[in-house]
């Protein structure tokens, strides 16, 4: 990294030129805009699907004010009014406060805390061009810093030309494709784009055997899963192109060859710096796993983990020395904190004590396991509905159809639990998920072994501020250690049943986790999580 005291600390005019970036430089364009018309609940949705915390009040072309979460949890959570009926013009704040495009980053600053506001729009001869927060003003001047005093001595500063940003492409699987790897970086991949501290990452997509997808446009190259040829020819091009960096998202089962060691096919061919994410960390490997995982750290600059105990797991039992690996959470949507009732009448669930869990679905998700609990928990809240959510993996539907969807369904009729549990059996767009998140009362988790190091689905729920009960995989042991989650017993139904009654009983015990997991998921939002990889790419190449 680059030495502070050597390359500014004796240039004050370094820090003020800083200052005086335009405001262009830190903007997010084309912000979101909505009617002052639409009601509340529409403009909730904009925001989770464009993962902003603010929106602009757009009247006849012209804009006339802000929406931000603070007003929808002092206007419309707080005073209990509800989300269809309330119009995005009785919580908007007004008049809109501006700043020309033109001005300095400091101007921007100043009119911030002059106001005490945390959003201003930005315009260009008065015409609505984007918008701007202390945040993004902030770290547009950092990234110039970092570009720059690497390289620089202060006497340069004023006329060298800033160095280029760094070109990132990640390898993993990528949407259309349905699959949790996927989705995640998809959301990265979103979350770096609007950071604007970075060019845009391009993606080399992995695809299943047979499997064609119409990508976007940001999918610059593909691998055939199953062909070890084009892991090669992927590597070469790679090689020969303007990337800086190549972040691998690393999961068993996505990587053809034995226990995917085609991937090393790959990281033997190229020859740019490799940041690799490990999804899932193995405490007791079978030996073709735990070389092909060796070999994978060996040939990575830097790993992240998603949990802290894996940098412990890398060290000891995979050899690994711990200042290579750094922590970085798995992300998860900004969404505002709704009590479940408010969601419960858009989606017909009035009157019932929603438990749910979500996610792609296979036998290693241990939901039998939650719904043998379900006759018990009847007993204390006849209200009881679970909702099952998600489609079956399309990689367990290839190879093993719907068997273990038809076995839960089998074990419902069994156990006289129909009108107890419901399956919701389509792949959710994030908007429809979360609408079902906050409906929910009580989340659970009752995933059977621990090596999981990292859960999407828990991080959903906390971001929505439900109250969990989960079973202690490695990434959830580090949530249920901080409070925000409650456990239950691995494989033990009558575990998961008597921790959700107990968050049924005790109804301020239930407020509580809501409480702590929505405030444990707050530095866990994707800005937070794409600012550190941004961060680390930036450090990979010596910027």
């Amino acid at each position: 990294m680059f030495q502070v005291c050597k390359c500014v600390s004796s240039s004050n005019s370094y820090f003020q030129s800083l200052l005086n970036l335009p405001v262009l430089s830190s903007m997010n364009f084309k912000p979101p805009t909505i009617s002052p018309t639409q009601p509340v609940s529409a403009l909730i949705d904009l925001m989770i699907r464009r993962n902003v915390g603010g929106v602009i009040v757009v009247e006849d072309n012209q804009p006339i004010g802000i929406v931000t979460e603070k007003d929808i949890l002092e206007r419309v959570l707080k005073p209990s009014r509800n989300f269809y009926d309330t119009i995005v013009s009785d919580i908007m704040s007004k008049p809109l406060i501006t700043v020309e495009s033109n001005q300095t980053i400091k101007a921007a600053l100043d009119i911030l805390h002059e106001k005490n506001i945390r959003r201003l729009a930005v315009t260009e001869n008065g015409v609505l061009i984007g918008i701007t927060t202390e945040r993004r003003l902030l770290e547009a001047a950092h990234s110039n810093y970092l570009m720059k005093s690497k390289y620089l001595e202060p006497k340069e500063v004023s006329t060298a030309e800033p160095q280029a940003m760094p070109n990132i492409s990640i390898l993993s699987t990528f949407p259309p494709r349905e699959c949790g790897i996927a989705t995640y970086t998809s959301d990265l991949v979103e979350s770096i784009s609007q950071l604007q501290a970075m060019s845009t990452p391009l993606i080399t997509a992995i695809n299943d055997k047979g499997g064609y997808y119409d990508y976007p446009i940001s999918v610059k190259l593909q691998i055939d899963r199953e062909d070890v040829d084009t892991y090669r020819e992927a590597a070469k091009i790679i090689n020969g192109s303007g990337i800086d960096v190549v972040n691998i998202q690393h999961e068993f089962g996505l990587y053809g060859g034995v226990w995917g060691d085609y991937l090393i096919e790959f990281l033997k061919e190229l020859k740019k710096p490799v940041v690799t994410t490990l999804h899932t960390i193995l405490l007791e490997p079978p030996p073709e796993a735990e070389r092909v995982t060796k070999e994978i750290l060996n040939y990575s600059k830097c790993v992240v983990v998603m949990a802290k105990v894996g940098i412990k797991i890398l060290e000891q039992l995979y050899d690994t020395l711990a200042d290579k690996v750094r922590y970085i959470p798995h992300g998860c949507p900004n969404v505002p904190f709704v009590k479940s009732d408010e969601m419960k009448q858009f989606l017909g669930l009035e009157n019932r004590l929603v438990l749910s869990t979500f996610g792609l679905i296979s036998s290693g998700k241990g939901i039998e396991y939650a719904i043998k609990a379900i006759p018990e928990i009847v007993e204390q809240d006849p209200r009881t509905l679970y909702l099952i959510i998600g489609e079956t993996h399309p990689e367990v539907r290839k190879h093993e159809g719907e068997s273990y969807r038809q076995s839960l369904y089998e074990l419902v009729e069994t156990l006289g639990i129909k009108n107890n549990v419901r399956f919701v059996n389509r792949f959710l767009e994030k908007g429809d998920l979360i609408r079902f998140l906050q409906a929910t009362d009580i989340y659970i988790l009752p995933y059977p072994n621990r090596e999981q190091i990292s859960s999407g689905t828990l991080l959903y729920a906390l971001s929505t501020g439900k109250a969990i009960v989960s079973t202690p995989f490695l990434h959830a042991g580090e949530v249920i250690s901080q409070g925000a989650a409650t456990e239950c017993r691995f494989k033990d139904p009558a575990s998961i049943a008597n921790s959700v009654n107990n968050l049924i009983k005790f109804e301020a015990t239930r407020e509580n986790y809501e409480r702590r997991a929505y405030e444990y998921s707050r530095e866990m939002i994707w800005p937070n999580v794409a600012m550190r990889y941004v961060n680390l790419f930036y450090e990979c190449v010596g910027m």
